[in-house]
């Protein structure tokens, strides 16, 4: 575990240095915050009570999602990007025949950059927020335990997703299709670009049963305290029953993908 533990310091640290970057990315992320608070208030006023939300939840559901979308890696990234440099470049069989899990070591590299980027890309979208808008903020102390909890459970599952879609690069040589495929995906039914509570019928079952739901709508709810007592508790073990699930299917797709490796060389 110390192990780990140095490799997500590591990662920490080595995103705070691109300091000019993050910056960059604190700001656009506060403009689109704008632009979509703004949308949603029109929308709420036309419509007030939508989707269970009025208009200070949803313009807090629009900066919390803001907060969340770089650090939980929505439209994907982090780790990634590495791992694709490292197929393109051979590196990727070094790193297979380190006496270190290969899984284990992108994880804790993961959970150190989200850490930072929570911090650096998160939190100024929300202070920015929270001067011009009437945020609704949890007045319960433990709200905010379990929201971080919440996050860190997003992360590792939004992992879990990003994991099996670079492993495909063992087959594909080249993941960046499946790659922009995921972005849709994710996006639409993260509940980033729309809370799931408004999707209709079938759609909004669906979309809520799905592993997306735990990246945005879940820690949003939590920080809303729309789920409380059992429901939060089904709502953090939702994320956790699918954390363990991609964990182990990457632990699965990762087995075979070693094998083929294997025989391809011979």
């Amino acid at each position: 575990m110390r192990l780990y533990a140095a490799v997500a310091r590591g990662a920490f640290r080595r995103f705070s240095t691109y300091r000019a970057a993050n910056l960059a990315g604190a700001f656009t992320n506060t403009v689109f915050g704008f632009i979509l608070a703004y949308t949603f208030l029109a929308l709420w006023q036309a419509r007030p009570g939508l989707g269970g939300y009025d208009t200070s939840t949803s313009v807090t559901y629009i900066w919390v999602s803001q907060a969340l979308l770089v650090a939980v890696a929505v439209m994907g990234g982090g780790f990634q990007d590495d791992v694709q440099e490292r197929f393109r470049s051979g590196d990727i069989a070094i790193d297979l025949y380190r006496p270190v899990d290969f899984q284990g070591w992108w994880l804790a590299t993961d959970l150190g950059r989200a850490a930072f980027q929570l911090i650096s890309r998160g939190a100024p979208p929300m202070l920015a927020g929270g001067l011009v808008f009437h945020l609704r903020l949890p007045g319960n102390p433990l709200t905010w335990v379990c929201f971080l909890l919440a996050v860190t459970l997003a992360v590792v599952v939004s992992f879990g997703v990003r994991f099996l879609v670079s492993l495909t690069g063992f087959w594909l040589q080249d993941s960046d299709g499946v790659r922009s495929v995921m972005l849709v995906v994710s996006m639409f039914f993260s509940g980033m670009l729309l809370p799931l509570a408004l999707f209709p019928g079938r759609l909004g079952d669906l979309a809520e049963l799905m592993p997306w739901a735990a990246l945005v709508k879940v820690p949003t709810d939590v920080f809303l305290e729309r789920v409380t007592g059992t429901g939060l508790l089904g709502a953090l073990g939702f994320q956790l029953a699918w954390a363990v699930t991609l964990l182990a299917a990457g632990r699965l797709v990762q087995l075979l993908a070693t094998r083929k490796v294997v025989v391809q060389g011979g």
